[in-house]
């Protein structure tokens, strides 16, 4: 059972804002770095949406923790001017491990969420 849970921003927000993906391959734009150690019980629950702000549909891949093909990736088309879309819904990481994403085309997609800091 665990002894606390945190609301958090993500790591690579600033005061909580949307993150601007930038990258258009491996490695993306950090979106967040979850907490350290391997502890049972203690991980990061991760929650994203993102938006493409552009007059095209867009390609979004998530590498979640790593970079390796298809066991860390995970690739969204994103409609254009298509609002807020729910992309990871609670999915836990841990050991100091890295979500990062790139796009099609570079400042047009935007990252929000925020992660459930769980520790033992």
């Amino acid at each position: 059972m665990p002894s606390a849970i945190s609301k958090l921003k993500l790591s690579g927000s600033t005061d909580g804002k949307a993150i601007k993906v930038a990258a258009t391959a491996t490695l993306g734009t950090t979106i967040h770095t979850a907490q350290s150690g391997t502890t049972a019980g203690s991980f990061d629950e991760v929650w994203l949406k993102a938006t493409n702000n552009d007059t095209v549909s867009r390609t979004l891949t998530i590498e979640w923790g790593g970079a390796t093909s298809p066991d860390n990736l995970m690739t969204i088309t994103l409609p254009a001017k298509s609002g807020w879309c729910p992309i990871v819904k609670g999915d836990i990481l841990q050991n100091s491990l890295v979500v990062t994403a790139f796009a099609s085309a570079a400042n047009v997609v935007c990252i929000q969420g925020y992660v459930n800091r769980i520790t033992a």
